[in-house]
């Protein structure tokens, strides 16, 4: 465990590290930028304009002089981008290249060309970890497994790194391969495995049904084929006779507001599910319709790493009493991004609003406080035995 924690720090080190040289690297040709700083400097004329073009003319000067690798200018200029939307002190707020920003806009169909692993980003490490693999996929192949931490994609650490970016570099050309470095278990161990990129479709809902006429569905992430798959799923658990449900949003990281609007509409009763604010105040209301309304038992299941969508899943449930909460709080992510195209291949993620379940309360670093709290409990005698998911049938079966 005490290695574990050293190699943690060790990541984290590595990503301070790299934040300073993130920093330092802004020297350049700046005449093509001057006009972008004396804006971020807050308008031309102004003290701040003159001494961040002077700090700008000294990095650059001093790079020359002294820097002994070689100077990529283009390089250079992004990193002044990233630098200026990171100093925003938003994890969620990101400058993405001409290559990230191709991966980023890559069709949500619910295909593409990859691994088959779900991802998650500690907000205040950087820290990536596998949550879900997916059956026969290369990861599963490759042995990747759920609890992993993501160390390295082709040799490059990628600790800090956005989420989004780190994925575009594990995606790639069907049938081309790529390394990946994981640190395993309690020990730490370090396994570095290679992974064939390919077709990958996203299988994000699954169900059953379990003994005494519950129902479970178990939502991996939410893109644009969930919607078609919950209302599949909850068809066909109804035609078996399902007296309960139990949906399963643990370590779901969230993915597309549309669908899980869409979703809710299929759970409750007329009025909002979700409302966003943004800089000026103004609200953006989503809401459900009457058409329908699931009425039977209830539970939702929710941990640490159920972000966003699932937030605002579970937060619509639990506002309305329409289902009981069990788990652990979840990661706490109430805000929401938008892309705005640069023009020139380029692109900016930035925070436009804060979203809100339908009490107004908000949930953003908060995360949603279960009805029922029960952590996870790992039986060695019995790997496949999931306490937390026995608790959430319990409570569905006493109310059936």
């Amino acid at each position: 465990m005490q290695n574990k924690g050293f190699i943690r720090g060790a990541l984290l080190g590595a990503l301070t590290v790299l934040l300073i040289i993130g920093t330092v690297s802004c020297g350049i040709n700046y005449s093509g930028i001057r006009s972008a700083v004396r804006h971020a400097a807050g308008g031309s004329g102004e003290p701040l304009d003159t001494a961040a073009e002077t700090k700008l003319e000294l990095l650059d000067q001093l790079v020359d002089s002294y820097y002994t690798g070689d100077k990529d200018s283009a390089a250079l200029r992004e990193g002044l981008y990233k630098g200026y939307i990171g100093g925003l002190g938003d994890p969620y707020s990101v400058y993405y290249d001409e290559e990230e920003t191709k991966a980023m806009m890559e069709s949500s169909s619910g295909e593409y060309s990859g691994i088959g692993a779900v991802l998650t980003q500690d907000r205040d490490t950087g820290i990536v970890t596998i949550v879900q693999v997916y059956p026969d996929s290369p990861a599963k192949e490759a042995g990747i497994r759920p609890d992993d931490i993501l160390y390295k994609v082709a040799g490059e650490e990628i600790t800090g790194l956005d989420l989004t970016s780190v994925v575009s570099r594990i995606k790639g050309d069907e049938g081309t391969e790529v390394e990946i470095a994981l640190i395993r278990g309690d020990e730490a161990e370090e396994i570095t495995v290679t992974a064939v990129r390919r077709k990958i479709e996203a299988v994000t809902v699954s169900h059953e049904m379990k003994e005494g006429g519950v129902g479970y569905i178990r939502i991996t992430e939410f893109d644009s084929v969930t919607s078609g798959q919950y209302e599949e799923a909850l068809t066909d658990l109804e035609n078996q006779g399902m007296q309960g449900l139990v949906v399963d949003l643990r370590s779901n990281p969230g993915g597309n507001l549309d669908v899980v609007v869409d979703i809710l509409d299929l759970m409750l009763p007329e009025g909002t599910v979700v409302f966003m604010e943004d800089k000026s105040g103004k609200e953006t209301v989503y809401s459900s319709d009457e058409e329908h309304q699931f009425t039977k038992p209830l539970a939702v299941l929710m941990n640490g790493n159920s972000a966003s969508a699932s937030e605002i899943y579970a937060g619509a449930i639990q506002d309305y009493d329409a289902g009981e909460i069990v788990g652990t709080q979840s990661y706490g992510k109430g805000v929401v991004q938008q892309i705005f195209d640069l023009k020139d291949g380029t692109s900016v993620k930035l925070t436009i609003a804060e979203y809100f379940p339908p009490s107004g309360r908000s949930i953003n670093g908060k995360g949603i406080t279960p009805d029922v709290e029960v952590a996870y409990e790992q039986d060695e005698e019995n790997p496949d035995y999931d306490n937390q998911l026995e608790k959430a049938i319990e409570v569905v079966k006493s109310q059936i």
